[in-house]
């Protein structure tokens, strides 16, 4: 039987460096860094997002559609050791993870289009996958590379984080390709700013982030590649 889902609240704004060392400054002294941090307080992100036939993520994201859902692949700073298949929840304002562990073999006969690997009845995150393969054409559609920064407190399980340099793969779908030299995907100077939270998010945050002064943004990450994507190569949606 599987676990309920767990909602929590999200909110991104896009910022400039300006905005983020003093934003970031404040939360140091508030906030701890997320245990997984590197040497440089950061990690990197790389995720191969899927969408089907009728591209049904990327339009219902462009659509403003409230309720919609996202399948990825993720890795972390480019090594096979954890590799998740994941499903983004979106509720409103809310959202859910669900995720199942892969093998570096598993990923690679996916990404050969050998998606026996998925059919596994114990497993209802992979049959889910292995029906939108076979019967919506689910397919991988996009890399997305970035830097990310975190930031966590116990109270409210907050979560900060500031991704840093997205950049998307042109002509590959392959997250270990050591060739892949992904380009910049938004302007240098922009920063995404995520804010997750469960119930509150603690005043002493509140104040330190300013949200109310902040310009909140619809920031798909997916998106925003992905129209990168068709205006840099002869993709077409």
């Amino acid at each position: 039987m599987s676990k309920p889902l767990k909602y929590r609240h999200e909110l991104k704004f896009f910022i400039n460096q300006h905005q983020f060392h003093i934003i970031r400054q404040r939360l140091k002294s508030l906030m701890k860094q997320d245990e997984n941090v590197g040497p440089s307080g950061e990690y990197h992100i790389r995720s191969l997002y899927f969408d089907d036939i009728s591209n049904k993520a990327l339009h219902e994201k462009l659509g403003g559609v409230r309720d919609r859902l996202k399948y990825r692949i993720r890795i972390y700073n480019i090594q096979d050791n954890v590799i998740h298949f994941e499903k983004k929840i979106k509720r409103n304002d809310f959202i859910a993870k669900v995720k199942e562990p892969l093998s570096r073999d598993m990923y690679e006969a996916i990404v050969a289009g050998n998606f026996e690997v998925l059919n596994d009845p114990d497993k209802p995150l992979f049959m889910e996958l292995y029906h939108e393969m076979n019967h919506n054409l689910l397919r991988p559609k996009v890399i997305v590379d970035y830097v990310r920064e975190p930031y966590v407190c116990y109270n409210g399980n907050v979560r900060i984080t500031f991704d840093k340099e997205l950049r998307t793969g042109l002509h590959s779908v392959d997250i270990f390709n050591k060739n892949l030299d992904p380009v910049r995907a938004i302007d240098d100077n922009l920063i995404i700013l995520e804010v997750k939270y469960d119930e509150y998010i603690p005043e002493y945050i509140r104040v330190a982030l300013q949200l109310e002064g902040l310009n909140r943004q619809s920031a798909s990450k997916y998106v925003i590649c992905r129209k990168f994507l068709k205006f840099n190569t002869w993709e077409d949606y």
